[in-house]
């Protein structure tokens, strides 16, 4: 039996920050869909959320790896008709984008939904009593093309905060989630749903269906290519999947000589990589880093691989917050080592630094321009003309000190 592989640390953050795409932005050439639709196709997903106190979330993760893209290359890829769609949404990693090429790896998912399962249960609930308003909003669709949820509505009293969902809205998201309508725009953040048929490509709803079992395996195999390295948990949450599925499928990808078993230094389960894995000899990149960015969304390994414990505030009161409102940690190199509670003031054109938390190790001098020149472009990116320092800290002081260097703020 050949030896078990075994990683330090250091080496499966290279792994990770590697898989990652993070292995130097590109020139100031401008970012062409052809080098967006591969970072995507690598990263396999990208998570959607309706936070936009700095930017939309699934537009953060490309340019924490890519620099100053058009975000309209974004939406294109992911709301316009013809061919230059090349993304659909659906559940992967909560609400995501994802490539066109998985939508063959989604449809079992959507069929356990049809069945009610893996859903929740509110929902599932919902999709066993009210077929007859299924049916309906299925029909409104069929006949009327792309409409959002408000336009169905026939609910008299005004709608209450997050979920309080109309029976027209429950209704689409039964029948997204089964994979009966799918997304075929937005209006502002809003839906608009269409028949599968009328947005996805004819070949794409050609590809013979898969069974469970391939399918995921496929997303195990688009999973361990994103991560680099990781375990049973790392893998399946990268998708979402349940244990009871990723276990079995995992065994039969190490019987199939697909994955390797593997250990890391300090981690207590076991980990899994891909045959001869490429360990870079160093991964040099600074990048600010959306929350839901796929490096860091699984706390658990975020604290695993950077020692960095890291909680979204923003449903935190005010005073019971230790880091601030919307904070994004900064990727220098090899470690997270900072964090930054960012805001785009557009109104002012100014994009507002309000915090900024050095880790134990903190930011050296050449560090502190890197977060200076990441602030720069991040705010040139959103079309805003200054970077305001509310820093309460020393902190702010020695950013300062980096923004002159750079031609100030």
């Amino acid at each position: 039996m050949p030896a078990t592989l075994s990683f330090t640390l250091k080496q499966a953050r290279r792994l990770a920050l590697a898989a990652q795409g993070f292995n130097g932005r590109s020139s100031s050439a401008a970012i062409k869909a052809v080098a967006l639709n591969r970072l995507i196709e690598r990263l396999g997903i990208l998570q959607i959320d309706s936070v936009n106190a700095l930017v939309r979330s699934h537009y953060l993760p490309l340019f924490s790896r890519l620099g100053n893209y058009s975000s309209d290359l974004l939406d294109q890829a992911a709301w316009s008709q013809g061919r230059r769609r090349t993304l659909f949404e659906y559940w992967g990693h909560e609400a995501s984008l994802l490539p066109l090429s998985m939508y063959p790896l989604m449809r079992w998912r959507m069929q356990r939904a049809s069945r009610g399962e893996d859903i929740y249960q509110q929902l599932a609930r919902f999709g066993r009593e009210q077929q007859d308003t299924i049916r309906r909003v299925l029909a409104s669709v069929e006949e009327q093309g792309a409409l959002g949820a408000a336009s169905l509505s026939t609910r008299q009293e005004r709608a209450g905060p997050w979920w309080d969902w109309s029976a027209e809205k429950h209704a689409l998201e039964w029948l997204f989630a089964a994979g009966e309508v799918t997304v075929a725009g937005r209006r502002g953040f809003e839906r608009l749903y269409d028949l599968p048929e009328r947005v996805i490509p004819r070949a794409v709803l050609a590809h013979p269906i898969l069974s469970e079992g391939e399918a995921q395996r496929g997303l195990l195999r688009h999973a361990i290519t994103a991560l680099g390295v990781g375990t049973e948990k790392d893998l399946r949450d990268y998708f979402r999947l349940n244990p009871g599925d990723s276990r079995p499928r995992l065994a039969e990808l190490v019987e199939a000589g697909e994955l390797l078993t593997c250990e890391v230094q300090g981690w207590r389960q076991p980990a899994y990589c891909l045959p001869e894995p490429k360990v870079p000899r160093k991964v040099v990149a600074s990048a600010l880093l959306s929350p839901f960015d796929s490096l860091i969304w699984e706390r658990s390994r975020t604290e695993r691989l950077f020692d960095f414990r890291y909680r979204l505030e923003i449903y935190t009161p005010q005073d019971k917050r230790v880091y601030g409102y919307y904070v994004l940690p900064f990727l220098h190199n090899e470690r997270i080592a900072a964090r930054v509670d960012l805001r785009a003031e557009r109104a002012a054109g100014r994009l507002a630094v309000h915090a900024v938390h050095e880790e134990d190790a903190g930011l050296d001098e050449e560090g502190m321009l890197a977060l200076a020149v990441n602030l720069r472009q991040m705010a040139d990116w959103l079309g805003l003309a200054q970077v305001q320092l509310n820093c309460p800290r020393a902190s702010a002081a020695r950013l300062r000190e980096a923004f002159t260097q750079i031609g100030g703020v």
